[in-house]
Protein backbone atom coordinates (compact mmCIF):
# COMPACT_ATOMS: atom_id res chain seq x y z
CA UNK A 1 0.00 0.00 0.00
CA UNK A 2 1.18 3.50 -0.79
CA UNK A 3 0.36 6.52 1.35
CA UNK A 4 -0.03 9.97 -0.21
CA UNK A 5 0.80 13.25 1.44
CA UNK A 6 -1.54 16.22 1.37
CA UNK A 7 0.72 19.13 0.49
CA UNK A 8 -1.57 21.58 2.29
CA UNK A 9 -1.31 19.70 5.60
CA UNK A 10 2.23 18.37 6.02
CA UNK A 11 2.37 14.85 7.42
CA UNK A 12 -1.37 14.24 7.11
CA UNK A 13 -2.25 10.86 5.57
CA UNK A 14 -5.16 11.24 3.17
CA UNK A 15 -5.56 7.83 1.54
CA UNK A 16 -3.86 4.75 0.14
CA UNK A 17 -3.29 3.32 -3.32
CA UNK A 18 -3.22 -0.46 -3.55
CA UNK A 19 -1.13 -1.86 -6.41
CA UNK A 20 -1.74 -5.46 -7.48
CA UNK A 21 0.66 -7.00 -9.97
CA UNK A 22 1.02 -10.31 -11.76
CA UNK A 23 4.09 -11.33 -13.72
CA UNK A 24 3.31 -11.48 -17.43
CA UNK A 25 3.95 -14.72 -19.26
CA UNK A 26 6.00 -14.64 -22.45
CA UNK A 27 3.13 -16.12 -24.47
CA UNK A 28 2.90 -14.21 -27.77
CA UNK A 29 -0.20 -15.87 -29.23
CA UNK A 30 -3.15 -13.75 -30.24
CA UNK A 31 -6.66 -15.13 -30.74
CA UNK A 32 -9.52 -14.02 -32.94
CA UNK A 33 -12.97 -15.18 -31.97
CA UNK A 34 -16.62 -14.51 -32.72
CA UNK A 35 -19.65 -15.25 -30.54
CA UNK A 36 -23.41 -15.07 -30.81
CA UNK A 37 -26.24 -15.60 -28.33
CA UNK A 38 -29.73 -17.10 -28.51
CA UNK A 39 -32.93 -16.57 -26.54
CA UNK A 40 -31.48 -14.17 -24.01
CA UNK A 41 -33.75 -12.79 -21.28
CA UNK A 42 -35.72 -9.70 -22.23
CA UNK A 43 -34.58 -6.69 -20.18
CA UNK A 44 -36.12 -3.62 -21.84
CA UNK A 45 -39.74 -2.78 -21.01
CA UNK A 46 -40.64 -1.50 -24.48
CA UNK A 47 -38.15 -3.51 -26.50
CA UNK A 48 -36.07 -6.62 -26.21
CA UNK A 49 -32.50 -6.22 -24.94
CA UNK A 50 -29.33 -4.42 -25.97
CA UNK A 51 -26.85 -7.17 -25.09
CA UNK A 52 -23.09 -7.12 -24.97
CA UNK A 53 -20.46 -9.43 -23.52
CA UNK A 54 -17.85 -8.61 -20.93
CA UNK A 55 -14.89 -10.93 -20.40
CA UNK A 56 -13.31 -11.12 -16.95
CA UNK A 57 -9.91 -12.70 -16.45
CA UNK A 58 -9.48 -14.46 -13.13
CA UNK A 59 -6.35 -13.32 -11.32
CA UNK A 60 -4.00 -15.38 -9.17
CA UNK A 61 -5.47 -13.86 -6.00
CA UNK A 62 -9.04 -14.87 -6.92
CA UNK A 63 -10.14 -11.41 -8.10
CA UNK A 64 -11.40 -10.63 -11.60
CA UNK A 65 -10.25 -8.02 -14.13
CA UNK A 66 -12.16 -6.91 -17.22
CA UNK A 67 -10.07 -7.82 -20.25
CA UNK A 68 -12.54 -7.28 -23.12
CA UNK A 69 -15.96 -5.83 -23.83
CA UNK A 70 -17.84 -6.39 -27.08
CA UNK A 71 -19.95 -3.83 -28.87
CA UNK A 72 -23.66 -3.45 -27.99
CA UNK A 73 -26.14 -5.07 -30.40
CA UNK A 74 -29.39 -3.13 -30.19
CA UNK A 75 -32.87 -4.52 -29.58
CA UNK A 76 -32.37 -8.26 -29.98
CA UNK A 77 -32.40 -11.45 -27.93
CA UNK A 78 -30.25 -13.21 -30.55
CA UNK A 79 -27.19 -11.00 -31.05
CA UNK A 80 -24.23 -11.79 -33.27
CA UNK A 81 -21.14 -9.87 -32.15
CA UNK A 82 -18.31 -8.79 -34.44
CA UNK A 83 -15.12 -10.90 -34.40
CA UNK A 84 -12.44 -9.47 -32.13
CA UNK A 85 -8.74 -10.09 -31.55
CA UNK A 86 -7.06 -10.23 -28.15
CA UNK A 87 -3.64 -11.37 -26.86
CA UNK A 88 -3.70 -14.65 -24.94
CA UNK A 89 -1.79 -12.85 -22.18
CA UNK A 90 -4.77 -10.52 -21.72
CA UNK A 91 -7.24 -13.43 -21.60
CA UNK A 92 -5.44 -15.75 -19.20
CA UNK A 93 -1.77 -14.69 -18.98
CA UNK A 94 -0.78 -17.87 -20.78
CA UNK A 95 -2.50 -20.18 -18.27
CA UNK A 96 -4.71 -22.27 -20.58
CA UNK A 97 -6.73 -23.81 -17.74
CA UNK A 98 -7.47 -20.59 -15.86
CA UNK A 99 -11.21 -19.91 -15.81
CA UNK A 100 -12.78 -16.61 -16.71
CA UNK A 101 -16.29 -15.22 -16.77
CA UNK A 102 -18.16 -14.03 -19.82
CA UNK A 103 -21.34 -12.19 -19.09
CA UNK A 104 -23.72 -10.43 -20.75
CA UNK A 105 -27.82 -6.60 -21.31
CA UNK A 106 -25.67 -4.14 -21.43
CA UNK A 107 -24.63 -6.62 -18.78
CA UNK A 108 -22.42 -6.58 -15.76
CA UNK A 109 -20.55 -9.50 -14.34
CA UNK A 110 -21.42 -11.85 -11.56
CA UNK A 111 -21.22 -8.97 -9.11
CA UNK A 112 -24.51 -7.41 -10.11
CA UNK A 113 -25.73 -4.61 -12.39
CA UNK A 114 -24.02 -1.26 -12.41
CA UNK A 115 -23.96 2.01 -14.33
CA UNK A 116 -27.45 1.47 -15.72
CA UNK A 117 -26.73 -1.96 -17.19
CA UNK A 118 -28.95 -4.97 -16.44
CA UNK A 119 -27.31 -8.27 -15.69
CA UNK A 120 -28.56 -11.09 -17.95
CA UNK A 121 -26.32 -13.92 -16.83
CA UNK A 122 -22.86 -15.42 -16.88
CA UNK A 123 -20.81 -18.46 -17.78
CA UNK A 124 -17.27 -19.58 -17.02
CA UNK A 125 -14.74 -21.11 -19.39
CA UNK A 126 -11.02 -21.50 -19.96
CA UNK A 127 -8.73 -20.82 -22.90
CA UNK A 128 -8.32 -24.55 -23.46
CA UNK A 129 -12.09 -24.96 -23.63
CA UNK A 130 -12.45 -22.02 -26.01
CA UNK A 131 -9.75 -23.40 -28.29
CA UNK A 132 -11.84 -26.52 -28.94
CA UNK A 133 -14.07 -24.30 -31.08
CA UNK A 134 -11.43 -24.63 -33.80
CA UNK A 135 -12.98 -28.02 -34.58
CA UNK A 136 -16.53 -27.70 -33.19
CA UNK A 137 -19.15 -25.18 -32.07
CA UNK A 138 -19.08 -24.59 -28.34
CA UNK A 139 -22.33 -23.60 -26.61
CA UNK A 140 -22.49 -22.14 -23.09
CA UNK A 141 -25.56 -21.82 -20.89
CA UNK A 142 -25.98 -18.28 -19.59
CA UNK A 143 -27.03 -18.48 -15.94
CA UNK A 144 -28.35 -15.81 -13.60
CA UNK A 145 -27.58 -16.92 -10.00
CA UNK A 146 -30.37 -14.80 -8.49
CA UNK A 147 -33.03 -16.24 -10.80
CA UNK A 148 -31.72 -19.73 -10.21
CA UNK A 149 -32.21 -19.33 -6.45
CA UNK A 150 -35.70 -17.81 -6.72
CA UNK A 151 -37.28 -19.94 -9.46
CA UNK A 152 -37.45 -23.72 -9.16
CA UNK A 153 -38.23 -24.18 -12.86
CA UNK A 154 -35.46 -21.84 -14.00
CA UNK A 155 -33.36 -23.40 -16.78
CA UNK A 156 -31.15 -20.57 -18.10
CA UNK A 157 -31.19 -17.01 -19.41
CA UNK A 158 -30.18 -18.02 -22.91
CA UNK A 159 -27.09 -19.49 -24.54
CA UNK A 160 -23.86 -18.12 -25.99
CA UNK A 161 -22.24 -19.91 -28.93
CA UNK A 162 -18.60 -19.57 -29.88
CA UNK A 163 -18.78 -19.43 -33.67
CA UNK A 164 -15.08 -19.28 -34.47
CA UNK A 165 -11.73 -19.31 -32.71
CA UNK A 166 -8.31 -18.99 -34.37
CA UNK A 167 -4.81 -18.56 -32.97
CA UNK A 168 -1.69 -17.06 -34.47
CA UNK A 169 1.66 -16.12 -33.03
CA UNK A 170 2.69 -12.49 -32.76
CA UNK A 171 6.31 -12.30 -33.83
CA UNK A 172 8.70 -9.41 -33.25
CA UNK A 173 11.36 -7.76 -35.39
CA UNK A 174 14.02 -9.38 -33.22
CA UNK A 175 12.49 -12.84 -33.82
CA UNK A 176 13.12 -12.44 -37.57
CA UNK A 177 16.65 -11.08 -37.11
CA UNK A 178 17.49 -13.96 -34.75
CA UNK A 179 15.91 -16.35 -37.23
CA UNK A 180 18.35 -15.28 -39.92
CA UNK A 181 16.61 -12.48 -41.84
CA UNK A 182 19.35 -10.31 -43.35
CA UNK A 183 18.99 -6.53 -43.61
CA UNK A 184 20.61 -5.05 -46.72
CA UNK A 185 21.32 -1.33 -46.53
CA UNK A 186 21.64 0.81 -49.69
CA UNK A 187 22.49 4.53 -49.77
CA UNK A 188 21.49 7.11 -52.40
CA UNK A 189 22.80 10.69 -52.15
CA UNK A 190 21.50 13.77 -53.96
CA UNK A 191 24.21 15.37 -56.17
CA UNK A 192 21.98 17.93 -57.88
CA UNK A 193 22.99 21.56 -58.37
CA UNK A 194 20.26 22.83 -56.04
CA UNK A 195 22.50 21.75 -53.15
CA UNK A 196 25.03 24.46 -54.03
CA UNK A 197 28.71 24.22 -54.98
CA UNK A 198 30.44 21.87 -52.50
CA UNK A 199 33.34 24.33 -52.19
CA UNK A 200 31.05 27.09 -50.90
CA UNK A 201 30.12 27.31 -47.20
CA UNK A 202 26.46 27.82 -48.19
CA UNK A 203 26.35 24.38 -49.89
CA UNK A 204 24.62 21.49 -48.17
CA UNK A 205 27.59 19.37 -49.26
CA UNK A 206 30.15 21.74 -47.75
CA UNK A 207 32.37 20.22 -45.08
CA UNK A 208 34.68 22.41 -43.03
CA UNK A 209 37.80 21.07 -41.30
CA UNK A 210 35.76 21.08 -38.08
CA UNK A 211 32.31 20.03 -39.24
CA UNK A 212 30.86 17.31 -41.48
CA UNK A 213 28.29 18.33 -44.08
CA UNK A 214 24.58 17.80 -43.37
CA UNK A 215 24.66 14.88 -45.83
CA UNK A 216 27.59 13.23 -44.06
CA UNK A 217 26.06 13.78 -40.61
CA UNK A 218 22.74 12.19 -41.66
CA UNK A 219 24.50 9.27 -43.34
CA UNK A 220 26.70 8.64 -40.32
CA UNK A 221 23.85 8.90 -37.78
CA UNK A 222 21.54 6.47 -39.57
CA UNK A 223 24.18 4.18 -41.04
CA UNK A 224 26.04 3.51 -37.81
CA UNK A 225 22.83 2.14 -36.28
CA UNK A 226 21.60 0.09 -39.20
CA UNK A 227 25.01 -1.40 -40.01
CA UNK A 228 24.78 -3.47 -36.83
CA UNK A 229 21.90 -5.38 -38.45
CA UNK A 230 23.71 -5.88 -41.78
CA UNK A 231 25.83 -9.02 -41.50
CA UNK A 232 28.37 -8.35 -44.25
CA UNK A 233 28.60 -4.56 -43.63
CA UNK A 234 28.89 -4.02 -47.39
CA UNK A 235 26.64 -1.20 -48.54
CA UNK A 236 25.83 -0.41 -52.19
CA UNK A 237 26.07 3.40 -52.42
CA UNK A 238 24.83 5.56 -55.29
CA UNK A 239 24.62 9.19 -56.25
CA UNK A 240 22.00 10.76 -58.48
CA UNK A 241 21.57 13.99 -60.45
CA UNK A 242 25.20 14.60 -61.47
CA UNK A 243 27.31 14.63 -64.62
CA UNK A 244 29.87 11.86 -64.19
CA UNK A 245 33.25 11.30 -65.86
CA UNK A 246 34.61 10.47 -68.29
CA UNK A 247 31.97 11.69 -70.78
CA UNK A 248 29.96 14.02 -68.51
CA UNK A 249 26.65 12.18 -68.97
CA UNK A 250 23.89 12.80 -66.41
CA UNK A 251 23.37 9.77 -64.15
CA UNK A 252 20.66 9.02 -61.59
CA UNK A 253 22.34 5.97 -60.07
CA UNK A 254 26.10 6.17 -60.37
CA UNK A 255 28.17 4.11 -57.89
CA UNK A 256 29.99 6.34 -55.41
CA UNK A 257 33.02 4.03 -55.53
CA UNK A 258 33.07 4.30 -59.34
CA UNK A 259 32.71 0.51 -59.63
CA UNK A 260 29.64 -0.37 -61.71
CA UNK A 261 30.17 -4.12 -61.25
CA UNK A 262 30.42 -3.86 -57.45
CA UNK A 263 29.00 -0.62 -55.99
CA UNK A 264 29.33 -1.87 -52.38
CA UNK A 265 31.41 0.07 -49.86
CA UNK A 266 32.96 -1.42 -46.72
CA UNK A 267 30.99 -0.07 -43.77
CA UNK A 268 29.66 3.46 -43.28
CA UNK A 269 33.23 4.80 -43.24
CA UNK A 270 33.68 3.33 -46.72
CA UNK A 271 30.48 5.01 -47.92
CA UNK A 272 31.60 8.37 -46.46
CA UNK A 273 35.00 8.04 -48.12
CA UNK A 274 33.43 7.26 -51.53
CA UNK A 275 30.91 10.10 -51.09
CA UNK A 276 33.66 12.65 -50.45
CA UNK A 277 35.67 11.30 -53.39
CA UNK A 278 32.65 11.64 -55.71
CA UNK A 279 32.17 15.27 -54.67
CA UNK A 280 35.63 15.95 -56.09
CA UNK A 281 35.06 14.13 -59.41
CA UNK A 282 31.43 14.71 -60.51
CA UNK A 283 29.61 17.88 -61.54
CA UNK A 284 26.45 18.62 -59.55
CA UNK A 285 23.64 19.02 -62.06
CA UNK A 286 20.07 17.68 -62.20
CA UNK A 287 17.21 16.88 -62.39
CA UNK A 288 16.37 15.21 -59.05
CA UNK A 289 15.04 11.79 -59.99
CA UNK A 290 14.30 9.22 -57.26
CA UNK A 291 12.64 6.54 -59.40
CA UNK A 292 15.79 5.00 -60.96
CA UNK A 293 17.48 4.18 -57.66
CA UNK A 294 14.20 2.99 -56.08
CA UNK A 295 13.63 0.69 -59.05
CA UNK A 296 17.25 -0.51 -58.79
CA UNK A 297 16.80 -1.63 -55.16
CA UNK A 298 13.30 -2.99 -55.88
CA UNK A 299 14.76 -5.16 -58.64
CA UNK A 300 17.22 -6.66 -56.16
CA UNK A 301 14.51 -7.10 -53.50
CA UNK A 302 12.27 -8.92 -56.00
CA UNK A 303 14.89 -11.65 -56.45
CA UNK A 304 14.41 -13.05 -52.91
CA UNK A 305 10.94 -12.70 -51.37
CA UNK A 306 10.91 -15.59 -48.88
CA UNK A 307 11.68 -13.36 -45.88
CA UNK A 308 15.37 -14.22 -45.67
CA UNK A 309 16.37 -10.84 -47.13
CA UNK A 310 14.97 -7.35 -46.40
CA UNK A 311 16.24 -4.18 -48.06
CA UNK A 312 16.44 -0.66 -46.65
CA UNK A 313 17.13 2.25 -49.02
CA UNK A 314 18.33 5.51 -47.45
CA UNK A 315 17.84 8.55 -49.71
CA UNK A 316 19.39 11.83 -48.55
CA UNK A 317 18.13 14.81 -50.53
CA UNK A 318 17.45 18.54 -50.49
CA UNK A 319 13.88 17.68 -51.48
CA UNK A 320 13.50 19.38 -54.89
CA UNK A 321 12.11 16.27 -56.64
CA UNK A 322 11.62 16.28 -60.43
CA UNK A 323 10.04 12.88 -61.19
CA UNK A 324 7.19 12.78 -58.66
CA UNK A 325 4.83 10.68 -60.82
CA UNK A 326 7.50 8.09 -61.64
CA UNK A 327 8.64 8.00 -57.99
CA UNK A 328 5.09 7.36 -56.75
CA UNK A 329 4.73 4.57 -59.30
CA UNK A 330 8.06 3.06 -58.18
CA UNK A 331 7.08 3.18 -54.49
CA UNK A 332 3.64 1.65 -55.09
CA UNK A 333 5.30 -1.21 -56.99
CA UNK A 334 7.99 -1.61 -54.31
CA UNK A 335 5.38 -1.74 -51.52
CA UNK A 336 4.74 -5.41 -52.29
CA UNK A 337 8.44 -6.26 -51.95
CA UNK A 338 10.64 -6.85 -48.89
CA UNK A 339 11.97 -3.30 -48.69
CA UNK A 340 11.64 0.03 -46.92
CA UNK A 341 12.67 3.53 -47.97
CA UNK A 342 14.06 6.16 -45.60
CA UNK A 343 14.19 9.74 -46.86
CA UNK A 344 16.18 12.33 -44.93
CA UNK A 345 15.58 15.87 -46.15
CA UNK A 346 18.44 18.35 -45.68
CA UNK A 347 18.28 22.11 -46.15
CA UNK A 348 15.51 24.72 -45.81
CA UNK A 349 12.94 23.31 -48.30
CA UNK A 350 9.32 22.74 -47.24
CA UNK A 351 9.38 19.06 -48.33
CA UNK A 352 5.65 18.82 -49.15
CA UNK A 353 6.44 16.18 -51.79
CA UNK A 354 8.37 14.10 -49.26
CA UNK A 355 5.46 14.26 -46.80
CA UNK A 356 3.17 12.94 -49.54
CA UNK A 357 5.55 10.06 -50.27
CA UNK A 358 5.65 9.19 -46.56
CA UNK A 359 2.00 8.13 -46.72
CA UNK A 360 1.34 8.32 -42.97
CA UNK A 361 -1.81 10.43 -43.42
CA UNK A 362 -3.02 9.25 -46.83
CA UNK A 363 -2.01 5.93 -48.40
CA UNK A 364 0.17 6.62 -51.45
CA UNK A 365 -1.36 5.81 -54.83
CA UNK A 366 -0.36 5.94 -58.47
CA UNK A 367 -2.65 5.64 -61.49
CA UNK A 368 -5.43 4.10 -59.42
CA UNK A 369 -3.16 1.62 -57.61
CA UNK A 370 -2.64 2.00 -53.87
CA UNK A 371 0.53 1.05 -52.03
CA UNK A 372 0.14 -2.38 -50.43
CA UNK A 373 2.04 -1.19 -47.35
CA UNK A 374 3.45 2.07 -46.04
CA UNK A 375 7.16 1.61 -46.77
CA UNK A 376 8.42 5.22 -46.67
CA UNK A 377 9.66 7.12 -43.62
CA UNK A 378 10.56 10.80 -44.09
CA UNK A 379 12.29 13.09 -41.60
CA UNK A 380 13.63 16.63 -42.10
CA UNK A 381 17.25 16.92 -40.92
CA UNK A 382 16.77 20.48 -39.64
CA UNK A 383 14.45 19.24 -36.88
CA UNK A 384 17.49 17.55 -35.31
CA UNK A 385 19.96 20.40 -35.39
CA UNK A 386 20.55 21.09 -31.71
CA UNK A 387 21.05 24.79 -30.92
CA UNK A 388 22.97 23.82 -27.79
CA UNK A 389 25.61 22.19 -29.98
CA UNK A 390 25.08 18.69 -28.58
CA UNK A 391 25.59 16.95 -31.90
CA UNK A 392 25.86 13.44 -30.47
CA UNK A 393 22.45 13.71 -28.80
CA UNK A 394 20.72 15.29 -31.79
CA UNK A 395 22.11 12.68 -34.22
CA UNK A 396 20.99 9.90 -31.86
CA UNK A 397 17.47 11.37 -31.96
CA UNK A 398 17.63 11.52 -35.75
CA UNK A 399 18.67 7.87 -36.02
CA UNK A 400 15.93 6.82 -33.58
CA UNK A 401 13.15 8.57 -35.50
CA UNK A 402 14.45 7.59 -38.94
CA UNK A 403 14.56 3.90 -38.04
CA UNK A 404 11.39 3.90 -35.92
CA UNK A 405 9.11 2.46 -38.62
CA UNK A 406 11.48 -0.16 -40.07
CA UNK A 407 10.58 -2.97 -37.61
CA UNK A 408 6.84 -2.48 -38.19
CA UNK A 409 7.31 -2.28 -41.96
CA UNK A 410 9.32 -5.52 -41.96
CA UNK A 411 6.66 -7.20 -39.80
CA UNK A 412 3.86 -6.02 -42.11
CA UNK A 413 5.62 -7.63 -45.09
CA UNK A 414 6.15 -10.92 -43.23
CA UNK A 415 2.57 -10.97 -41.99
CA UNK A 416 0.99 -10.31 -45.39
CA UNK A 417 3.07 -13.18 -46.82
CA UNK A 418 2.48 -15.45 -43.79
CA UNK A 419 6.24 -15.79 -43.34
CA UNK A 420 7.26 -16.99 -39.90
CA UNK A 421 10.76 -16.55 -38.46
CA UNK A 422 13.09 -19.54 -38.50
CA UNK A 423 13.99 -20.90 -35.11
CA UNK A 424 17.45 -19.69 -34.19
CA UNK A 425 19.99 -22.45 -33.59
CA UNK A 426 20.67 -22.91 -29.85
CA UNK A 427 24.02 -21.47 -28.84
Amino acid sequence: ALGTQNEGVPGKRCGTILLLAEELSNCRDIVTMQLCANKLDKKDFFGKSDPFLVFYRSNEDGTFTICHKTEVVKNTLNPVWQPFTIPVRALCNGDYDRYRNGDGDRDRGSHGARAGHDFIGEFATSYRELSRAQSQFTVYEVLNPRKKCKKKKYVNSGTVTLLSFSVESEFTFVDYIRGGTQLNFTVAIDFTASNGLPSQPTSLHYASPYQLSAYALALKAVGEIIQDYDSDKLFPAYGFGAKVPPDGKISHQFPLNNNVENPSCAGIEGVLESYLQSLRTVQLYGPTNFAPVINQVAGTAAQVTDGSQYHVLLIITDGVISDMLQTKEAIVTASSLPMSIIIVGVGPAEFEAMEELDGDEVRLSSRGRYAERDIVQFVPFRDYVDDSGNQVLSMARLAKDVLAEIPEQLLSYMKTRDIKPHQADPE
